[in-house]
């Protein structure tokens, strides 16, 4: 295989990993003389349409998409009865080995890794676009710790969606996927937030919040149990930093930031109250992430950045304190406001019913 020449353009010179559809290669592209990524999909499955055509749809999801935190796509192909797309080369490893070889990462390092994440997964979704499939595995580290997403094969598209579909078939992986995920149910942004959370929960800690052997019982931990504080684990994670991981694990999607910029809007404005290094996401891609989630507020030097009440005695074990902007925001304004219009209506009246009263009862001379 080393051997290979695709399309009489790609030279294959090693392999770098593997995955459930496709083989992972390096490649110099011999006509723009660069290094390439080829992802080239299984022998097993090129003979199979629904597999080939998942590998091209991947292929025009991730072509369309143009960041610094996504892996570009710069070609697709066909050689030899085999598909193969051509990629960014991205020297490095992923995040799973890096956390495998060095174990849980300090919080300056880790956030910053999730704040790079954030905003290409954001970017995913303002293009109208679900990974589905985030995990530590799907992203790329430089030795300069710029971090990429890739591997967008199970990708979903947002009008493509429907908000009651239920699917027979599981997809991602089950130590990641959120649980309307196990659960069979749409996927949605929020779906995302929660995969993030979980790497961000690995990315500190060391360790996953979720840690059964049968993927079924993986699926009812995501569906039912709460983690454990990931502060018990490694107590230098900040109170505010664990109360942000602990939101985006929440079992329902409303009890999440809404996409992976309101995430890193909130992660950046953690890393800059806690006195961390500055993110090294581009300030063009800053500047597209939407304005701070409304239950995040700057905080002073390492102090919190959520809004904080008092532990709430009647709340599950583990799941974090609501704000009291939450609180505010969760109002049901729409009866409030309602209420405020038939006291205008009731109150205009008045003058009406004074006039019928005088005009069937005048005042004597």
């Amino acid at each position: 295989m080393d051997e290979r020449v695709l399309a009489n353009r790609y030279q294959i010179e090693e392999r770098l990993g593997s995955g459930g559809m496709a083989l992972v290669f390096r490649a110099q592209d011999m006509l723009l003389e660069r290094k390439v990524s080829i992802k080239l999909l299984r022998g097993d499955y090129s003979d199979d349409p629904s597999f080939r055509d998942r590998f091209l749809g991947e292929a025009k999801a991730v072509g369309n998409l143009t960041h610094p935190n996504i892996v570009t796509v710069y070609d697709f192909g066909y050689d030899a009865d085999r598909l193969f797309i051509v990629m960014e080369y991205v020297p490095g490893d992923d995040l799973k080995a890096e956390l495998q070889q060095r174990g849980p990462l300090s919080i300056d390092e880790g956030v910053q890794l999730m704040i790079q994440a954030c905003a290409g997964v954001g970017y995913a979704h303002r293009a109208g676009l679900i990974h589905c499939d985030i995990k530590p595995h799907n992203m790329l580290v430089t030795p300069d710790s710029r971090l990429k997403v890739t591997d967008f094969g199970i990708a979903r598209a947002l009008a493509s969606i429907h908000p009651d579909e239920r699917n027979e078939y599981v997809w991602g992986s089950p130590q990641y996927f959120s649980p309307e995920q196990a659960a069979g149910q749409a996927p949605s942004p929020a779906s995302d937030v929660y995969s993030l959370g979980v790497v961000m929960y690995e990315t500190l800690t060391g360790k996953l919040p979720y840690a059964d052997s049968h993927p079924d019982d993986l699926s009812r931990s995501h569906r039912e149990s709460m983690p454990i504080s990931p502060r018990r684990i490694n107590p230098d994670i900040p109170p505010a930093l664990e109360q942000i991981i602990l939101k985006v694990l929440s079992k329902e999607p409303s009890g999440r930031y809404r996409t992976a910029d309101q995430l890193g809007r909130v992660l950046i404005t953690f890393s800059k109250g806690a006195g961390l290094t500055e993110p090294v996401v581009p300030p063009s891609v800053a500047e597209t992430i939407p304005p701070q989630d409304p239950t995040v507020k700057p905080a002073a030097g390492a102090a919190a950045a959520a809004v904080v009440r008092m532990p709430d005695k009647n709340k599950a074990p583990g799941q974090p304190s609501p704000s009291l902007i939450d609180e505010l925001f969760n109002v049901d304004w729409g009866t409030i406001l309602l209420g405020l219009l038939a006291l205008i209506a009731i109150g205009g009246l008045v003058p009406f019913w004074i006039w019928i009263y005088f005009l069937f009862n005048p005042p004597g001379p």
